[in-house]
């Protein structure tokens, strides 16, 4: 069947209701969520059942913090990608709004799982809260499966080096420059997506052009000037770079974080095109300086130290 994302309750319809459903943030789809996926999947395979997966936009903890909430390893636009990657067939994203917030676990239940998707089994970890003041529990969703004819299956969990493999880990590892182990917890390099834009075009005053791609958050996992590798989406070869992620706040600064990438050696236009930037090495923290030459004399720094870095 065609992958179908389906945003908001509302959009919910007849054909939607009968599926296997496991909920969480997906922040990254990293090896621990990839093995609740394939948990799911084969539950939705043996009950001959669409697979859904449930997420909420914006993700609880920015519901609640807002601009102080952990940077997000991806968007929700790239999570949805890599789910129906996955091989999931459904992502069924909740607004987390005021009217959310309130509802008490058994009306979650009943409204959402039962009459809005109809589920037939859910998957979710023991550790699951949900509903108003998070009463909701795994306890709670295993009665309520009794009452109304769905079953309950506990998710693995997924260790490594020890310790369970979680979003929140693998931010801090982003943080500390340990990208072989940002690398190892997600199962792939981390990596930054999106569309390049047109930007103050400073850089090509300077000599010195970049590719501009909008992050669309309050905070990025990664903040200064870095070794990069980026792909155009659809081709196969990875262009050596450098680049900064951070505000600019020599230039008179951005309110969100923006992602600007100077490849090394290249020739051409990327407005329009949609870009994968994979970090290898961080290069220095992004800072304000006194000037634009100073920046400028910095900027040719930083390109020496890439090409050295890919040499």
């Amino acid at each position: 069947m065609p992958f179908t994302l389906i945003r908001g309750l509302h959009n919910l319809r007849a054909q939607h209701r009968g599926c296997v459903a496991t909920i969480g943030s997906f922040d990254g789809v990293h090896r621990g969520h990839r093995a609740i996926i394939d948990q799911l999947l084969a539950q939705a395979q043996a009950l001959g059942l669409p697979s859904v997966v449930m997420v909420f936009e914006p993700q609880p903890y920015e519901f609640f913090s807002g601009e102080k909430a952990p940077a997000r390893l991806m968007r929700l636009r790239d999570k949805v990608r890599v789910l129906s990657a996955c091989g999931v067939d459904r992502v069924f994203c909740l607004q987390f709004n005021q009217r959310l917030r309130q509802l008490s676990a058994d009306d979650f239940i009943k409204q959402v799982l039962v009459q809005g998707l109809g589920i037939k089994s859910l998957v979710v970890g023991d550790d699951f809260r949900f509903g108003c003041d998070r009463a909701g529990d795994f306890q709670l969703l295993q009665r309520a499966g009794l009452e109304y004819g769905f079953s309950v299956f506990d998710t693995c969990t997924v260790q490594d080096g020890g310790e369970r493999i979680s979003s929140t880990r693998i931010r801090h590892a982003l943080e500390a420059e340990q990208f072989e182990e940002a690398e190892r917890l997600l199962g792939h390099p981390y990596t930054i997506r999106g569309r390049v834009v047109y930007g103050q075009q400073l850089g090509r005053t300077i000599g010195v052009p970049t590719a501009n791609v909008r992050l669309r958050r309050y905070r990025s996992p990664l903040n200064g000037v870095f070794a990069v590798r980026l792909q155009l989406v659809g081709e196969e070869h990875w262009l050596p770079g450098v680049a900064n992620v951070g505000v600019r706040p020599t230039v008179g600064g951005e309110t969100r974080p923006i992602l600007e990438v100077h490849l090394l050696d290249f020739h051409g236009h990327l407005y329009g095109r949609e870009v994968e930037v994979r970090f290898d090495k961080k290069l220095r923290d992004e800072q304000k300086f006194p000037s634009l030459d100073a920046l400028k004399i910095q900027i040719y720094n930083d390109i020496e130290q890439a090409k050295s870095f890919f040499a």
